[in-house]
């Protein structure tokens, strides 16, 4: 089994990422972190215990940082809503927060569970990453990975050279993968593939019950605004991709490069330049995710939801 803190920004894909992570037995979700990205800190909280109580999901939730390390925030509202999760019907929350600040939980999680035996996986801004080691360097040498969404190669996103999360905090994720320790970064080159397609919906639709319904509604509202925003035929559900990754290493392949994080470009900050071939002269800092199996992927996502709906 393998233990893994998620670091999330809810969000409709790190929405369905919660509950691939807390749905698959293979699994040992410590806690959930919540960082500002796609909406306010507020409203991706809010949301996070919402998946939470909707799911019956019982893990500590601990609020992070309500803003980049130095720029101004970023929200995705043209995708994600004003509530961060637009669509269904959200529940009330069925706890309380953590009190710790999410960087505080992920260094006391880490440094209290046996060194290499935790896996951090970002799927939003990387701030809390960045806060949490600038809190504890230890930390860099006792996780076991980071698998991250985030990033592109040759597919962008928001910008023609930029994906959300990274342009969101450019300094934070510079920090992470300048850091040392085992990263594989998860781009929009690979979540691209990651389509939740008619079928795909009518599937979640048909085995999962109610959640798999609540499910449905959020990938609805998430599809029609990737059509009319990006001209997609369907929704890419990105963050679920990294989760996957530690259930089911054959999901995706990777490759080594070199990854640097563009700070001071005028019109290229917040990009990830990532060399393959050493063009740089410096060595390997990543695995770069190119390719999904996406039956694999849906699977595992469809599984963990009517686990969920069954327990």
């Amino acid at each position: 089994m393998e233990n893994l803190i998620l670091d999330c920004d809810p969000g409709h894909d790190d929405a369905v990422a919660i509950l691939l992570a807390a749905g698959n037995p293979q699994l040992n979700l410590l806690g959930i972190t919540t960082v500002a990205g796609n909406q306010t800190l507020e409203k991706v909280t809010r949301n996070a215990l919402a998946v939470c109580a909707k799911a019956g999901i019982r893990v500590p939730v601990a609020a992070g940082a309500e803003r980049p390390l130095v720029r101004e925030q970023l929200i995705a509202g043209e995708i994600h809503g004003a509530s961060g999760l637009d669509g269904p019907v959200l529940p009330e929350p069925a706890f309380d927060l953590d009190p710790r600040p999410a960087a505080q939980f992920i260094v006391d999680t880490v440094m209290t569970q046996p060194a290499g035996t935790v896996h951090l996986v970002p799927i939003g801004p990387l701030t809390n990453i960045a806060l949490a080691m600038r809190l504890e360097p230890r930390l860099v040498s006792r996780v076991k990975s980071v698998v991250l969404m985030g990033g592109a190669v040759g597919v962008y996103g928001r910008t023609p050279v930029t994906e959300f999360n990274i342009q969101a905090d450019p300094e934070a994720a510079a920090a992470v993968f300048e850091a040392g320790w085992p990263i594989t970064m998860v781009p929009l080159d690979l979540t691209y593939q990651a389509l939740a397609t008619d079928e795909v919906l009518a599937r979640i639709g048909a085995e999962g019950g109610e959640l798999g319904t609540f499910v449905v509604e959020m990938l609805t509202f998430f599809g029609n605004q990737y059509r009319k925003e990006r001209g997609l035929p369907a929704a890419p559900v990105h963050d679920p991709c990294a989760v996957a990754k530690l259930i089911d290493p054959a999901v995706f392949t990777s490759r080594p490069a070199f990854v640097a994080v563009e700070l001071t470009g005028t019109w290229t900050w917040g990009q990830t330049v990532t060399d393959y071939r050493g063009q740089l002269g410096r060595p390997h800092n990543a695995e770069v995710a190119d390719r999904l199996d996406t039956v694999r992927f849906w699977d595992l996502v469809t599984d963990a939801i009517v686990h969920l709906h069954n327990s």
